[in-house]
C-alpha cells in the first residue's frame, strides 16, 4: 500500500533578504491549505540550527515524508538540508529547494506584489515536484589514490610536494620544457627582496628528487573522462630531443642557424631551472643536423615523436598560472615601441644583469645610465575598455623595483604615476613607506601620452591633486604590467571548467567552496584562479592539496543518486541515447534478439541528455523525471499562462547566471518562471509543446555557451539541434516560432540574464494575444 503524502513546507525569511519584499507569514497561510501539505511554517533562518531543529521535530512528530524548503538557491544549502533529512531517517532525495531569494525577492524588490504572487507559484511548483520525488540511493565508488597536478610553477610544485609528503603518488604535468613557471623570469621578489631562484629552486629540486612524484615537462592534458575518484587522462608530451647525457657545453646552440628572438632553436631555457639541459623547439627546428655534428655526447635525436601517456587519478589540481599583460596589440603598443620604454618584466631581466656584473651603461638600458625614471602603474588592469580587475602585484612590484633602482642609481629622480596605491598587506605597506622615505615621488593621475623627445621620453599626465596637466622628460619609462589568464583555452575545453568575465578559472563558490570547481575532485591553485603573489599562490596550493589529501583518506567516495535508467520494455533500440550520451555511459546489448540500451551507472553523470533524446519515453532521469517537469509546468501556467515566460535553466550555467543576477540585485520583470534541469540537453521537445498547449506566452531554453562550455560536453549542442527542429514543427502547427527562444548564459552573466528577460518580456508584449492562439492539430 502506498504511503499517503505528508509534505512539510518551510518558508525562510533570510532576515530581510526575502521577508523585506514578500510576506512569508502570508505565504505560509496560503500554502498550508494546499493538497498533501501537513504543515507549513515560516522561519527566520531555515538553515540555522534552530530552523533545522524545528524541521526535524516536525518530521518526527508529524510523520512527514517530503520536505520543501523555500529559501535561497539550492546551490547554497541543498547538501545541508539533504544531510539533515538523512539524520532524521528520511531519504535525502525527498527534498525540494525553492529559490525565493535569488530568483524572486532580490530581483523583484521594487515590485513586492508581483514578487509575492511569483513566490507562491514557485512554491506550488516545488510542491508539485516534491509530490513525485522518489527515494534514491547514493553510489559508492572506489578512490584511486593518485593525483594529477597541472602546472609546474610555484603553486603546482607546492601542491605536488604536499600531496607526495602525505604518501600519495603525484603526476606533475608542465607545458613548458622546465619547471618554475614565470618565477624563472623574476630577479628579486617583494617584499623582502629575496632572489627568486632561492625560493623556487628548492621546490623544483625537491619535486624532481621525490620518489612519489612523476614529472612530465613539455606536456599537455589532451583528454579527460571519468568521475570523482577515477578520472582517466591522456597526456601528450612533446619530444625533448636532447637526452640526459647533455653536458651543457653549448656547442649545439653556437652552430644552430635558426634564431628565435634571443636564442637559437636549440637552447638552454634557464641556467637554474629543472630539468637542466638544452631543449629543441621542435616547431622551429629545420632538422638541418648541424647540432648533431658538434655534440660531443651524441645526446641529440632529431627524429623523436610525441609520447602519449594515460593515467587514472582520483583527483586533480589545476595550477596553470598566468600570462603577463603584453602591450602589443593594445592601446599601449605605441608606448612600448619606444626604445626608452620597458615593461616591469623586462626591467627584472636588466636588474638581474646589473647584479651579475654588467655595467649599467653597457647596453643594459637604452642610452646611458638613467637619471630620470618614471613608472606607470595599472598598465593592462583596471580599465573600462580592457581588463577591469586589479592585478594586485603591480603596485608592490613597482615599489620593489623603484627601491632597487634607487639603490643602483642614488642620484636618480624616480616618480610613480598611479591611480591608487594598493598595498593589501602590512609588509607591502612597509615597502610603500620605504619608497617614500627613499625619495620616490608619487603622482596621482592618468598618463595621457608618451612621446619620443630626442633620446628621452616626454610624459603628458593629469595631476588629480592639483587638477592640472603636467609634462615631464625622463630617460626611462617602466610600464607596470598586470596579470592575464594563462593560455589555458585548450585545457579549458578538455576539463570543461568555467571561467569568469576576467578569463580566470571560477571557484564553485568564493566563500562556501573556495578552491573547488564545479567538477567534483578538481581544485584550483595559484594565479589560474586570479591575480596574486607567490606567497598567496603557494598558500592556496597547500589548501587545495589538503582538500585532495582529505579526499584520499577514504576508501570510497559517495556519488549522488541523480542518474538515469532505461526501461527495457519501452526501449525500441533506436540507439539515440547511445549516440548522444556525452560520457559513453550507455551500452547496447542483445535481449532475445532485440537491441536494447542500458545505463552504466558508475559512469552516468545524471545530465538527462539521453532522456531528452528518447522518442519512446523509455529513460527515467531520476531527480528530474518527465512527470516532475510536466507537473512543474502545470503549476507555473495554472493562472494567466499567456502572461508568463516559462524558462528551462541548466543547473551549472544559466541557473547559476540567474542566481548571479539575484546576488547582484539586478531587477527584471516578474513574468519568468524557471524550471531547473541538470542540462539544457535534458529538455525534451514534449515539455515545450506541453507548455504551449497550456497557453504559455513564451518558452525559453537556456544553457551553457556552445561549443565548449557545457558541463556535460555536448548537451547544449543537443538542445540547440532539438529546439531548432522544434521551431520548424511549431510553425507547421500554427504556433509562432518566435515564442520559443534559445539562449546561452554563463554562471557569471547575471546582466545578460537580466537583459534577456527584459527583452523577452517586451517580445511577449509585442506578440500579445496573437502569441497564444490555439495550436493546430498536427496531421498524422
Amino acid at each position: 500500500m502506498t504511503e499517503p503524502l505528508r509534505l512539510g513546507c518551510y518558508i525562510c525569511h533570510c532576515g530581510l533578504n526575502i521577508a523585506g519584499v514578500v510576506r512569508p507569514g502570508t505565504l505560509a497561510a496560503q500554502v498550508q491549505n494546499l493538497p498533501d501539505v501537513a504543515v507549513c511554517r515560516h522561519q527566520l533562518y531555515s538553515c540555522s540550527e534552530a530552523g533545522q531543529q524545528e524541521i526535524l521535530q516536525d518530521i518526527a512528530e508529524r510523520n512527514l515524508n517530503r520536505i520543501v524548503i523555500a529559501a535561497c538557491s539550492p546551490k547554497m544549502h541543498e547538501m545541508t538540508f539533504r544531510r539533515m533529512l538523512a539524520g532524521a531517517g528520511l531519504n535525502p532525495y525527498l527534498l525540494e529547494i525553492v529559490n525565493l531569494r535569488e530568483h524572486c525577492s532580490w530581483v523583484h524588490s521594487r515590485e513586492p506584489q508581483p514578487a509575492e504572487a511569483k513566490a507562491l507559484e514557485l512554491i506550488r511548483m516545488g510542491l508539485a515536484k516534491a509530490r513525485l520525488a522518489q527515494p534514491l540511493s547514493d553510489r559508492q565508488v572506489p578512490v584511486t589514490r593518485q593525483a594529477l597536478v597541472i602546472g609546474g610553477g610555484p603553486a603546482g610544485l607546492r601542491a605536488a610536494l604536499d600531496i607526495a609528503e602525505s604518501g600519495h603518488k603525484v603526476v606533475l604535468v608542465e607545458k613548458a620544457p622546465i619547471l618554475g613557471g614565470w618565477a624563472n623570469r623574476l630577479h628579486r621578489t617583494f617584499p623582502y627582496g629575496q632572489k627568486a631562484f632561492t625560493l623556487i629552486n628548492p621546490l623544483m629540486a625537491a619535486a624532481s628528487l621525490h620518489p612519489q612524484i612523476e614529472i612530465l615537462v613539455g606536456s599537455e592534458v589532451a583528454a579527460m573522462t571519468g568521475h570523482l575518484g577515477s578520472y582517466q587522462l591522456e597526456i601528450t608530451q612533446k619530444p625533448r630531443m636532447v637526452g640526459a647525457t647533455c653536458n651543457l657545453c653549448g656547442q649545439c646552440a653556437a652552430v644552430c642557424p635558426v634564431q628565435i628572438n634571443d636564442h637559437a632553436a636549440i637552447y638552454l631555457p634557464s641556467p637554474h631551472a629543472f630539468p637542466t639541459g638544452y631543449v629543441i623547439d621542435s616547431e622551429q627546428c629545420t632538422r638541418c643536423g648541424a647540432c648533431l655534428e658538434v655534440c660531443p655526447q651524441e645526446a641529440i635525436t632529431l627524429e623523436s615523436g610525441p609520447t602519449l601517456y594515460t593515467f587514472t587519478v582520483g583527483s586533480l589540481i589545476v595550477a596553470t598560472g598566468f600570462t603577463p599583460f603584453d602591450p602589443v596589440g593594445s592601446r599601449y603598443e605605441v608606448w612600448a615601441s619606444l626604445p626608452q620604454v620597458l615593461t616591469s618584466l623586462q626591467l627584472e631581466a636588466r636588474l638581474a644583469a646589473i647584479e651579475s656584473g654588467a655595467a649599467p651603461d653597457s647596453g643594459i638600458f637604452p642610452g646611458p645610465a638613467p637619471r630620470d625614471i618614471a613608472f606607470i602603474l595599472c598598465v593592462g588592469s583596471r580599465e573600462e575598455d580592457g581588463n577591469r580587475y586589479c592585478s594586485r602585484i603591480c603596485c608592490p612590484t613597482a615599489l620593489k623595483q623603484s627601491l632597487e633602482l634607487k639603490k643602483r642609481f642614488p642620484e636618480a629622480r624616480i616618480r610613480l604615476y598611479y591611480r591608487d596605491i594598493r598595498t593589501i598587506r602590512r609588509e607591502w605597506e612597509a615597502l610603500y613607506t620605504q619608497a617614500r622615505e627613499a625619495g620616490v615621488l608619487f603622482l596621482r593621475g592618468p598618463v595621457r601620452e608618451l612621446a619620443a623627445s630626442g633620446d628621452r621620453v616626454a610624459i603628458t599626465a593629469e595631476n588629480e591633486l592639483f587638477r592640472i596637466e603636467t609634462e615631464d622628460l625622463v630617460d626611462l619609462v617602466v610600464l607596470a604590467v598586470g596579470m592575464m589568464p594563462g593560455d589555458g583555452q585548450p585545457l579549458r575545453d578538455v576539463l570543461k571548467l568555467p571561467v569568469g568575465e576576467d578569463g580566470f578559472f571560477l571557484e564553485a563558490h568564493p566563500k562556501l567552496r573556495p578552491l573547488d570547481t564545479i567538477l567534483d575532485g578538481v581544485y584550483l591553485a595559484g594565479t589560474c584562479q586570479g591575480p596574486k603573489d607567490i606567497a598567496a599562490s603557494m598558500a592556496q596550493a597547500s589548501g587545495a592539496a589538503a582538500k585532495l589529501v582529505g579526499l584520499f583518506s577514504r576508501d570510497t567516495i559517495t556519488l549522488d543518486g541523480i542518474v538515469c535508467e532505461i526501461d527495457p520494455e519501452k526501449c525500441t533500440g533506436c540507439k539515440r541515447c547511445f549516440q548522444q550520451c556525452p560520457f559513453q555511459a550507455i551500452e547496447l546489448y542483445d535481449r532475445e534478439g532485440e537491441t536494447k540500451a542500458r545505463v552504466i551507472v558508475a559512469a552516468c553523470k545524471g545530465c538527462g541528455v539521453c532522456a531528452g533524446a528518447c522518442p519512446a519515453e523509455a529513460v527515467t532521469a531520476y531527480g528530474f523525471t518527465d512527470e516532475m517537469i510536466l507537473a512543474q509546468i502545470d503549476e507555473a501556467l495554472a493562472e494567466s499562462p499567456e502572461q508568463k515566460i516559462l524558462a528551462f535553466a541548466c543547473n551549472w550555467c544559466s541557473y547559476a547566471g540567474a542566481d548571479f543576477a539575484g546576488v547582484s540585485r539586478l531587477q527584471y520583470p516578474a513574468a519568468v518562471r524557471l524550471i531547473r534541469t541538470m542540462c539544457a540537453g535534458r529538455v525534451h521537445p514534449k515539455f515545450v509543446q506541453h507548455a504551449f498547449a497550456k497557453g504559455a506566452g513564451l518558452v525559453l531554453v537556456t544553457g551553457c555557451h556552445p561549443p565548449g562550455d557545457c558541463h556535460y560536453i555536448s548537451g547544449n549542442l543537443r538542445a540547440k539541434t532539438r529546439m531548432e527542429r522544434l521551431q520548424a514543427k511549431l510553425e507547421a502547427q500554427g504556433i509562432n516560432p518566435e515564442r520559443l527562444q534559445l539562449a546561452w548564459i554563463s554562471a557569471t552573466e547575471g546582466r545578460a540574464f537580466q537583459q534577456l528577460i527584459i527583452d523577452m518580456t517586451r517580445k511577449l508584449a509585442e506578440l500579445g494575444s496573437k502569441a497564444v492562439e490555439e495550436p493546430k492539430t498536427p496531421s498524422p
